[in-house]
Formats: structure tokens, C-alpha cells, sequence
């Protein structure tokens, strides 16, 4: 811990950095959730759709059996917009994505038809009685294809099959010029699902005592899915409303504006009556294979120590067929081209990064965007120099990281880090998992044992970047002001509304834990009112790691904007003068004298007569907006070191150890920092080693149940070990930063160097995600013969696992 850290003396026993047990685990651990799926209404009807078993056909005909003609719908009966998602990046190319099937089908699992019944059985039923004559045209199956692709392309108005290309150039030459080497490396990821826990959920009906239609949505984004519903069913803002209730996880899939949720949001305008469609796993596994699947080809131009003095890259995203709204695919292709650098120091910088168009589902924002790809790449780029210059890779490292005599430092990307100690955590990190007595186990090593491997990997996570970052990435949305209002009742509780919405951050506590440190209420007795356009001030919502800092600083604000009026009220109550009184613990004291919150809001509601003759008439409610002084976001960062055992006849990687040193500024409260870092590390692990969705030539998903698609479970999650220090940011409130994707970015560089690691003694060089038992072993194999073609002098050493499928 570094000095600027609170102790535990310091720290208020509810207020910031206390650790509490979150308030709302208490109603999901006794079943006491509010789900959409949970919900009941008289006469709701249950959604199901017809989906395309083909990747890419045009759609010639479409018959409906007359039992079914009034229970299912086509696109041509609905009087709603395409799902349309701009961007002003320059050549960006537009698409529009269908609620049902217009014209042609783009992937398999698009929606055709929708039908819906007293009961999903039923509506599933009516979905069966149609028939669809399609005619097949040539399908892109990766991205290389449809970059060589001439006509017939994803979307037929397109000179070709790119969605976008961004590139970027930062004196490379001047820099490359004087490097004594060049090192090249190719590194790449697989697409995988998001797997919430509860897929997509939308129940609409129509209130006709506010003449309103109301949707309840599983969602990160309520007032941003408010905006969508409202531009695309032709709606005012206004006849909306938007709830979204406990959320069963999300991980960025939740923060886009579905096909399926217009669908259903339009029945119910329609209709004027209840429906709900609630997404099941094999819809999610085959619709939402939509994240991850990036290509890196880096060349690192550097001095004879391993000093990176410029950096080439290339990046490829698998963008799939459509551009969600509102973030667009630009939002990735945005973040791999700015991020890449991460925490070096790297002075000349070359980049381009294309979103490619392909056969397979839209790319949305997933726990990490991009990040997880860019620290892969530029960490896989260290361990390639350290084996070029015959160095340990993290000495390297260390020669390479910002240091923290340079904070604030902007990097080579316009990166504006606002504090921290990089080669610190990174030495921390190893000692945690005690390196070198690690290497004298290698060196040990006695015949049939498993190989041992270290992995190291340094991150930064850009957290609540503002206006200007999404300005210039172009999206539909630009988030601004966060607001918050915060309200003393008349019992002496307070009433928070925020427009961010939670689905597993602890929002409940964490904002009630700010609001204790400034106005000493009890946590117990401050209740967070979200997810209600019609009862919170706006938010674009929760994603980038932003709810704490934005909304967080929002509560803040709106707290310390309540203590005058509360010592006003107070002072005078107790004859005084306001320089006379403090607020401590829930009380405004003079001395041996006080009067709590409670007495002073009886005061304004119920005996105004106690009340001094210039009150302030705004009472005990405020509402104000916040952002940080800088927009352009506050940087968390981290250290990981992980130990990892790999049995050389089966390929299978035991994870021995895992170690996380991370800085996320003023800690909230710690439990939820270090949750919120072990559930992401978990993901992280699946994306590393487990988690795939592949494809057949036909953009065939062939991964359709949990049977086929890998998860790590609880005995492939190590016991993650975490330690903190705390740089206060100097932008925000309390100096807090964003962390929430902070755990999922790492695993997948920690487990790769460790992995080639143990196998570096068998010239084996491991570069693509997932890191199956499977790949490893043919790899090794490919190794075998290829040391063997080099006794007979026909061939080269290192096995690339790139083209292994």
C-alpha cells in the first residue's frame, strides 16, 4: 500500500473505503429478486422467434399456415424503423439492422418471423408453422474472406466489406530510425458469448392511465434504451418508460438496443396488451458469439537492452454483420487503436485498425472492450523482445513501463494517465508469487513432472471517459453530465436517484457508503432509487467503469449540496450561528448539544415553525450533474503474475497461482473491488483457456449448448490473491476511479506468457485464445516435426499455434 492510502483508522466505519457486505445480496440470496421473468400479468403473451438456419441468403418467400396467421408477425406488418447505428468516423459505413428479416438474412440465428401465445410452448408452436424459401449466396466465414470479397457482399449498398479503418501516426519513423533491432509477433483471439446469466429479458405493455408505453428491459442503459425505443417506433420520449429491474448480469450485452427488445416493444404499442420474450441459452450462445475475436500483427523497433522505441501494428476485428446502436463498431476498433500502447513508454506509434463485415453476429461492447485484445498483444510483444535480447520478461517490462516519476503522463495515443506506480506493482506482483523460487523449481524439474510457467502482464483501464472520447469515436450517444438527486425524508433517510443502473456493482452500498461519509446517515437507512426513466434523472447509463465515478461523483455532489441547508436549519434550532456547528455521524453539534437529520427534516415537513425566517425554499432535495474535471477518463491499472503447471501428455494447465496488484484510486469499498476483480479474472480465465465459438466454413456456429461451449467453474478459478494501493485521482470525487473491467483484462496475457513459458524449452509458441489441452498439444507436435525437419536441415524451430485450428 503506498502512502496516500487510507488506514483503517482513518476510514469512517460506513463511509468511503469501509468494508460492507453489500445491502442488496440479502433479497437475491432468499430468492427475492425482481426479475423480469419472475413477472406476472393478466393476459401476457410470451414471444418466440423463427430464426435463419442459414448464414447469408436472400429471402424469396415466406408462407404462413392460416392457424398461425394471427399469431405471427413479418416485417412487412410492422410500422417501425430498422435499428440504424451512425457514426461520423471518416469512411465509416453505415448498417441497418432489421428487427425481423428484411430482404435477406446476414447470420445464422437472425430473427425471421416472430409469433407469440398464452405460454412460450405455444408461441413456439405458431413459429413452426412457417416456411421461409431462401436463396443461398456466398457466405463470409472469417475476416480474411470477406476482405478479399469483390460483390455479394455482407450489406449490398457497400463498396466492400469493411465497416471501418482507423489509423494512426505518432513520429514512427523518427523513432524507428534509431532502433537496433526489430522483433515481430502475431498473436490473435476467438470469438466467444457473453453468457450473463440471464440472457436478453423485455416485457412491454401499454398503460393506458398514463397513455404510455412501458418496457421492462434487462438493461445497463435505461434512458439510452428510452432514446432507441422512441426513434425507431416513432414514439415521443415522453410515452415512455423505461424499467429495468434486477439484472441478472450483463457484461456489456446489455447496453445495446436488440432486435428482439424493439420487437416486443412494438407488439405492445401495437397490441395494447402484455408481452415478454426471455432469451434462452441456445439463442444466446448462437446470436450473441459476438466479442473477443481480434488479429494482432506487431513489430516492435527497439535498442539491444529490449527498449521499445516505436511500435507497428496491424488489428483486424471480426466486426460480424451489423453495428449495434448505440455505440457502434467503431467503439472497438476505436479502443484497440488507442489502447494498445497500455502502460509503456512507447515514443513512436504506428497503427491501423479494421472492423471487418462478416456472417456472424454484430460486435457489442463486452467487459473490457478491446483492452483484453491490446494487453495480449503489446504483453506477448514484451515476452518476443525478452527472448530476442535473452533477458527475463519482466525486466523488460520494468524498462519499458511508465514510471512513476513521469505521472501525469500522456502517452504516445494521447492518454492522459493521471497517477500511479507501474513498475512497482509489477514488483509487488512478483514477489507475491515468489518468482525466483519458481525458477529453481524449473530448473528442477525430475522427468513426468508438469512443466512450471510464469506469466506476467501490466494493464491500464481508461474508466468513465467522457464527451470528447465518444466524440470523437463518433457514436450515436455522447454521454455528458451525470445527474443525481438526493432527498432527506421526513424521517431523516435519504432518498438517492441515479440513472445508471446496477447489474452486480453493488451500487446499493457503494453510493450509499458516499453519501454516509459526507452527511453521516446510516447506511441502512439510505435507499437508491435506479433503472427508472420515470423516477431518475438522465444517464447514458452504466458501462466503461463509469457508474462510480460519474453517478458516484453525482451523489456526492448532490450530498455536500444538502449540508448547508442541514446545518442552517440545524444551527439555528439549536440558537446558534452556522460557523458555530458541524455535522457529525447523522447530527449537526454544538458542543455537548445537537439535533439529528431526523429532528431537522421534521422541522421542514411537519414543523415549519422551528424553521429560521431566510430558510433556503429549495428544502432538503437537490438535484445536480457532474463529470470529472477531466473527461478524457481516470486510468486504473494493475500488475498480475500467475504460476501455471502444464501436464505435457494431456495439454491440460492447472493455474498454481494468481496475483493481482491494482490501483483503482480511492477504494469505495474494498469487498466490491476485490469481487468485482475475482468475477472478471474468472472471465478472463474462460476467455484464456476455455471460452470459444467456432464457426464451419458455412459461418456455422457449432458450439449451440453449455455441452460444446467451456466455462471455468469453481476448481478451474484459483485462489486469485489481491493487494491494493490507492493514487488518488486528482479529477474526480474522493479520487476514485473505475475498475469494473479491470479483472477480465489480464488472464488472457497472464496465462499465454505463462503457458509458453513452461513450454519454452520444447520451442513451442503458443499465440491464439482459447489455449485448450488440444491446441497445446498440437502445437507441441507441430514442434516435434519441426525440430526434426531442422536435424535433417528442411525446416525452422518454433511451432506457431496460428494456424491450428
Amino acid at each position: 500500500m503506498n502512502d496516500s492510502e487510507k488506514t483503517s483508522a482513518t476510514v469512517k466505519p460506513q463511509g468511503v473505503g469501509a468494508r460492507l457486505r453489500r445491502k442488496e445480496d440479502d433479497r437475491h440470496l432468499q430468492g427475492k429478486g425482481n426479475f423480469i421473468g419472475n413477472m406476472q400479468m393478466p393476459g401476457l403473451q410470451e414471444v418466440a422467434f423463427l430464426r435463419s438456419p442459414m448464414a447469408h441468403a436472400r429471402l424469396r418467400g415466406i408462407t404462413v399456415d392460416a392457424q398461425a396467421q394471427e399469431n405471427v408477425i413479418l416485417r412487412d406488418a410492422m410500422d417501425c424503423a430498422d435499428i440504424f447505428a451512425p457514426s461520423t468516423l471518416p469512411g465509416y459505413q453505415n448498417s441497418s439492422a432489421p428487427p425481423l428479416a428484411s430482404g435477406k438474412v446476414r447470420l445464422v440465428g437472425e430473427a425471421v418471423a416472430m409469433a407469440f401465445g398464452p405460454t412460450r410452448a405455444e408461441a413456439e408452436d405458431f413459429t413452426e408453422m412457417v416456411e421461409v424459401d431462401y436463396e443461398e449466396l456466398p457466405v463470409y466465414a472469417n475476416m480474411h474472406e470477406a476482405r478479399q470479397a469483390q460483390d455479394n457482399f455482407v450489406h449490398d449498398s457497400w463498396k466492400n466489406n469493411v465497416f471501418v479503418q482507423l489509423s494512426s501516426d505518432v513520429k514512427f519513423e523518427q523513432y524507428a530510425a534509431k532502433a537496433q533491432r526489430t522483433v515481430s509477433h502475431r498473436v490473435s483471439l476467438s470469438r466467444q458469448c457473453m453468457l450473463p446469466m440471464e440472457g436478453k429479458a423485455v416485457l412491454a405493455y401499454w398503460d393506458h392511465q398514463a397513455d404510455q408505453l412501458v418496457v421492462y428491459c434487462g438493461s445497463q442503459i435505461p434512458h439510452m434504451h428510452r432514446t432507441g425505443f422512441a426513434q425507431f417506433l416513432n414514439l415521443d420520449q415522453s410515452r415512455i418508460r423505461v424499467i429495468s429491474p434486477d439484472v441478472g448480469g450483463a457484461f456489456g450485452y446489455k447496453c445495446v438496443l436488440h432486435p428482439e427488445e424493439l420487437c416486443v416493444a412494438w407488439l405492445a404499442k401495437t397490441y395494447k396488451k402484455p408481452f415478454r420474450y426471455m432469451e434462452d441459452r441456445r439463442e444466446h450462445l448462437i446470436v450473441g458469439a459476438n466479442t473477443r475475436e481480434h488479429e494482432y500483427t506487431l513489430t516492435g523497433h527497439i535498442d539491444n537492452t529490449g527498449r521499445l522505441l516505436a511500435l507497428d501494428a496491424e488489428i483486424t476485428v471480426d466486426a460480424g454483420a451489423y453495428s449495434v446502436w448505440p455505440f457502434t463498431v467503431g467503439l472497438e476498433v476505436g479502443q484497440a487503436l488507442g489502447n494498445l500502447p497500455g502502460p509503456y513508454r512507447i515514443q513512436g506509434y504506428r497503427c491501423t485498425t479494421t472492423g471487418v463485415a462478416t456472417n456472424k453476429p454484430g460486435f457489442m461492447p463486452y467487459r473490457g472492450v478491446a483492452r483484453t485484445g491490446v494487453c495480449l498483444a503489446i504483453e506477448q510483444l514484451m515476452d518476443a523482445i525478452a527472448r530476442e535480447v535473452g533477458r527475463e520478461p519482466w525486466e523488460v517490462r520494468l524498462d519499458n513501463l511508465v514510471r512513476a516519476a513521469d505521472m501525469p503522463y500522456v502517452n504516445v495515443a494521447n492518454k492522459h494517465y493521471d497517477g500511479g506506480d507501474y513498475p512497482a506493482g509489477l514488483r509487488r506482483a512478483l514477489e507475491m508469487i515468489n518468482v525466483q523460487d519458481v525458477r529453481a523449481r524449473q530448473q528442477s524439474r525430475k522427468p513426468g513432472e508438469p512443466l512450471l510457467g510464469i506469466g506476467v502482464a501490466t494493464y491500464t483501464e481508461q474508466s468513465a471517459h467522457g464527451t470528447s472520447v465518444f466524440a470523437a469515436w463518433g457514436t450515436a450517444v455522447i454521454p455528458g453530465f451525470d445527474q443525481a438527486m438526493a432527498r432527506i425524508s421526513a424521517d431523516g433517510s435519504l432518498e438517492l436517484s441515479v440513472g445508471v443502473h446496477s447489474h452486480g456493482q453493488g451500487m446499493e452500498t457503494s453510493f450509499a457508503q458516499i453519501a454516509n461519509e459526507i452527511l453521516g446517515i446510516d447506511v441502512s437507512r439510505v435507499n437508491l432509487t435506479h433503472g427508472d426513466t420515470g423516477r431518475t434523472p438522465f444517464s447514458t447509463g452504466t458501462y466503461a467503469s463509469r457508474s462510480a465515478v460519474m453517478s458516484g461523483g453525482a451523489v456526492s455532489k448532490a450530498c455536500k449540496g444538502l449540508l448547508p441547508r442541514l446545518l442552517q436549519i440545524g444551527s439555528h434550532m439549536l440558537g446558534v450561528t452556522m460557523d458555530e456547528v458541524e455535522l457529525v455521524d447523522g447530527q449537526v453539534r454544538h458542543g455537548q448539544r445537537h439535533v439529528t437529520v431526523a429532528d431537522i427534516a421534521d422541522a421542514w415537513y411537519i414543523n415549519p415553525q422551528k424553521l429560521p425566517a431566510d430558510v433556503d425554499p429549495s428544502g432538503l432535495e437537490i438535484t445536480v450533474g457532474y463529470k470529472p474535471k477531466v473527461d478524457t477518463g481516470s486510468f486504473t491499472y494493475a500488475s498480475c503474475a500467475a504460476v501455471i503447471a502444464l501436464d505435457p501428455q494431456t495439454g491440460i494447465v492447472r493455474i498454481l497461482d494468481y496475483a493481482v496488484v491494482e490501483d483503482c484510486g480511492t477504494i469505495l469499498n474494498p469487498l466490491i473491488v476485490e469481487g468485482q476483480t475475482m468475477g472478471g479474472t474468472a472471465q478472463g480465465i474462460g476467455t484464456a483457456l476455455y471460452e470459444e465459438m467456432p464457426y464451419d466454413d458455412t459461418a456455422q456456429p457449432l458450439a449451440s449448448t453449455l455441452a460444446d461451449y467451456l466455462m471455468p467453474g469453481a476448481p478451474e478459478v484459483p485462489n486469485i490473491r489481491i493487494e491494493h494501493t490507492q493514487t488518488p485521482s486528482p479529477n474526480t470525487e474522493f479520487g476514485a476511479k473505475g475498475m469494473g473491467e479491470g479483472g477480465a483484462i489480464a488472464p488472457p496475457a497472464v496465462l499465454m506468457s505463462a503457458i509458453n513459458d513452461a513450454l519454452k524449452g520444447q520451442n513451442v509458441l503458443v499465440t491464439r485464445t482459447p489455449m485448450t489441452p488440444r491446441r497445446i498439444l498440437q502445437a507441441m507436435a507441430q514442434a516435434d516435426l519441426a525440430n526434426a525437419d531442422q536435424d535433417s536441415g528442411q525446416g525452422s524451430v518454433t511451432a506457431n499455434i496460428q494456424e491450428v485450428a
